[in-house]
């Protein structure tokens, strides 16, 4: 059934625009008239249904007042714009590559025989993008809104999140999910076939998947029964036969008595991540949440504490290899934004649930985080400090080849002839078994890797794990308190005191102001256990201790006058200092969670921390920097939401380890990333109107914050400034060393109801700091009044970067601007 033009929505989801109305199987599109993109040629006769739309006629010019409409031959357009648009042949529409970015597209007012130019990176991948998810649909010819070609960015990318990404990244194991989710990049092993771990004590799971296994002969499923004890030895000898471990399951029972189980959906991080990841999940669940998928959201939480009730923690990730590796501790605070959003008519069921996750939580604190090794007896505070023997076996096959190398040539052996004999035990070497508890650690922390960690992880009361299991004890203590009213039990009976809960923070807080805060630099440091010192890496974990409360009120003054502007870049928070870091070489190169790279959840932590402590301006602006940076690359390149960003040059084309998940795609973005697309839709709810409007036409922060940071600025004596000319320096470097010879410029004029400056235009331009030249705009806390909607008009002109960049000195600040090239 069709509906009419007023009845459906422009920017609904694909699976709902392309498969009714105009878009319908049974519209008659395409039948009546050929819709290529350039050619006239006369229609084949139809073979479908005849009960499609009566004909139109063809107008002779299209109403300039109708919002227009194109008719598409999908294949053919395809084929075009790939051809005359894809110059570096990836699939994809971006900045790099140097076609005309301009194609023409006949109206569907005219029947195809009026074309109109459409124009610029942005719109074109977005037409590329339309064109793929017409395809998932099989549509062959579709009439396509131009509005979904010009729509706002932001809107654009957080619908995307909401109806396509989420979506793209969820799982379920069990018989019809398993062979999506026992796929494993990581997995190095001569045996491939997908394989299945099942708890001991679950027998009934253990048959269903034997007999799906029997069922089911093509997957080759493998099911294998875990035993009760899980050795580090024994983990290590399943190595060569790596396997998912299964998950939470709803039992139904049918209406004849049959038994059967459904997986309790999860969310993945994407890419070669194929599976739930620990701390990945706590931020993810924030992202559902704030898009409604609140089951979604309670069945990650359900892994969660069946992970700790049957595998005794919660797992670096659900894949064999990770059985001794845990992750941050999340669970308390994920727990009670789910609870807080159940149905309120379910109160006790709701109640029943939040049980579980708490006994999970209480039974996860005291049995792997406040025990040995991972408890430091003499400072009392944690540690990441998993058990385990030999080679992390999830890595790529040359990444520890240097390592290895040294100890090969001691032995008079190949590097995979040691590999085999160390893994069996057949050589010792203690110094090789330091490096390996390290770098196992490494992994725990969920920053993997980092010079912070660099042979010493183990031994460290990090302020990032202590923080949070500061919060589990207050939360402990106050849901006890203020929700179950003092009656509650953990699994083994035992009755919780939310005092007792209350003195743990209070002692924990003592230890971490002794051993972690330093005074005279104004911000917390691991602490080493074994050199008992301070670390000197400056982290922007520091900032977790206001997320989790444990912060003093002059603490926190302290960190965000004295230590914020050491983290603070154009594009968001970088993980740590420059000076931490060190100097970068071939023997000693850059590593993903140092300087200049910046995450999702360091930025998302820090957020909510400074609302915590009263200072929304500060989240508001650090969250629009980082917006920025995930919509400027969303426009540029064709829809990409990478798992990191190099947040000083302002790029996910990053040169560092593990490479960058989440860019490699064709046409189309499926999945984003998980932390990431989390990160968005958290960070659109701290903007007000006009920074949202702002962020739309991706005006750069450090114009856009230009008089507030002048005065932050002054208050620091300069500093701030010599920081922000590193970064700026840095994205000079960057053009100059030749790896980018041109770029596009987006224009968005002032019609487009997005925003832009009076002169009607907004530049904005890849891989640069501050280099933009238009009216400043109004400041975030005196917002305008919403302009009127209207079709955005994009533009695409060229220029070229490196010397051509010069400094621009303002009463206020000295910004930088490109010297666009007629």
């Amino acid at each position: 059934m069709n509906i009419s033009d007023q009845d459906y929505d422009v920017h609904a989801p694909a699976s709902t625009y392309y498969t009714t109305g105009s878009n319908s199987a049974t519209s008659g599109v395409g039948r009546n008239r050929s819709v290529t993109t350039f050619s006239r040629k006369a229609a084949e006769p139809s073979s479908g249904p005849k009960n499609h739309a009566p004909r139109r006629r063809r107008a002779s010019h299209d109403p300039k007042s109708k919002a227009r409409k194109f008719l598409i031959d999908v294949a053919e357009t395809q084929r075009t714009i790939l051809e005359q648009e894809d110059t570096d042949g990836d699939f994809q529409i971006t900045i790099n590559d140097i076609g005309p970015k301009s194609l023409l597209l006949g109206t569907a007012d005219s029947g195809g025989y009026r074309t109109i130019d459409v124009r610029g990176t942005y719109m074109l991948s977005n037409l590329l993008q339309e064109l793929a998810l017409a395809n998932d649909y099989g549509r062959k010819h579709i009439v396509l809104d131009e509005a979904r070609l010009s729509e706002n960015p932001v809107d654009r990318l957080t619908r995307m999140i909401r109806y396509h990404f989420w979506d793209g990244l969820t799982r379920r194991i069990d018989a019809d999910g398993l062979e999506i989710i026992c796929a494993d990049p990581k997995n190095r092993s001569a045996n491939h076939n997908p394989r299945i771990y099942i708890p001991w004590d679950q027998t009934e799971v253990y048959e269903y998947y034997k007999k799906t296994a029997a069922a089911r002969p093509h997957l080759h499923l493998e099911v294998e029964l875990l035993p009760h004890d899980i050795t580090p030895e024994y983990v290590k000898s399943i190595n060569d036969r790596p396997g998912i471990l299964a998950l939470a399951m709803k039992r139904t029972v049918d209406a004849k008595g049959n038994v059967n189980f459904e997986g309790v959906p999860f969310v993945v991080p994407g890419g070669r991540f194929n599976e739930m990841y620990g701390w990945d999940s706590y931020f993810e669940t924030l992202g559902l949440i704030v898009d409604g998928r609140i089951d979604l959201a309670r069945g990650m939480v359900d892994n969660f504490s069946y992970e700790i009730l049957h595998y005794g923690k919660i797992l670096n990730a659900n894949r064999s290899y990770y059985l001794t590796r845990s992750q941050p501790p999340f669970l308390t605070d994920m727990a009670i934004k789910v609870f807080e959003r159940l149905n309120p008519e379910k109160e006790q069921e709701n109640k029943e649930w939040l049980t579980e996750a708490f006994r999970a939580s209480i039974k996860e604190y005291h049995t792997v985080w406040m025990s040995e090794p991972r408890l430091d007896r003499k400072t009392m505070l944690s540690r990441f400090y998993p058990t385990g023997l030999g080679i992390p076996p999830e890595t790529e096959a040359s990444h520890f080849d240097h390592i290895i190398e040294p100890f090969a040539l001691k032995h008079g052996v190949s590097i995979v002839e040691f590999d085999q004999k160390y893994n069996d035990g057949e050589i010792k070497e203690p110094e090789l078994d330091e490096y390996f508890l390290h770098d196992r650690a490494v992994r725990e922390s969920g920053h993997d890797t980092t010079y912070r960690y660099e042979k010493r992880c183990a031994n460290l009361a990090t302020i990032d794990l202590n923080s949070l299991l500061y919060k589990y004890e207050i939360d402990i203590g106050e849901t006890v308190r203020d929700i179950f009213h003092g009656e509650f039990t953990d699994y083994d009976g035992v009755k919780q005191d939310p005092e007792v809960w209350f003195k743990r923070a209070a002692e924990r807080k003592e230890r971490i102001d002794k051993y972690l805060w330093n005074e005279k630099e104004s911000l917390y440091f691991d602490y080493d256990t074994v050199k008992e010192k301070q670390s000197t890496y400056e982290t922007v974990t520091a900032f977790w201790a206001l997320w989790a409360g444990c912060a003093s009120d002059d603490q926190a003054e302290k960190l965000t006058e004295n230590s914020l502007s050491k983290f603070e870049v154009t594009g968001g928070l970088v993980s740590g200092t420059e000076s931490s870091r060190g100097l970068i070489s071939l023997d000693r190169p850059n590593r993903q969670w140092d300087f200049p790279f910046g995450w999702a959840p360091h930025q998302i932590m820090a957020w909510r921390g400074f609302v915590n402590y009263g200072k929304m301006e500060i989240a508001r602006r650090l969250a629009y920097r980082w917006l920025y940076t995930i919509t400027k690359s969303f426009v540029d390149f064709n829809g990409v939401v990478p798992e990191k960003f190099d947040v000083v040059s302002l790029t996910h084309k990053v040169e560092v380890e593990y490479g960058n998940v989440g860019v490699d795609f064709k046409f189309v973005p499926r999945e984003g990333f998980g932390w990431m697309n989390a990160s968005y839709q958290v960070g659109l709810s701290y903007l007000n109107t006009h920074m949202r409007r702002a962020l739309g036409t991706c005006t750069n922060p450090d114009l856009f914050f230009e008089k507030s940071m002048a005065r932050l600025n002054i208050l620091h004596n300069g500093v701030d400034e010599m920081r922000r000319r590193s970064s700026i320096l840095a994205a000079k470097r960057l053009a100059r060393s030749g790896s980018i010879t041109e770029a596009s410029v987006t224009r968005i004029t002032n019609d487009s109801g997005l925003g832009g400056g009076a002169d009607g235009a907004v530049d904005f331009t890849h891989r640069s700091s501050a280099e933009f030249l238009r009216p400043e705009p109004a400041q975030a806390d005196a917002p305008p009044s919403d302009p009127p909607i209207a079709t955005p008009t994009i533009m695409l002109q060229q220029f070229t970067l490196g010397d051509e960049i010069s400094p621009l000195t303002t009463p206020d600040a000295e910004v930088t601007i490109n010297k666009v090239l007629q």
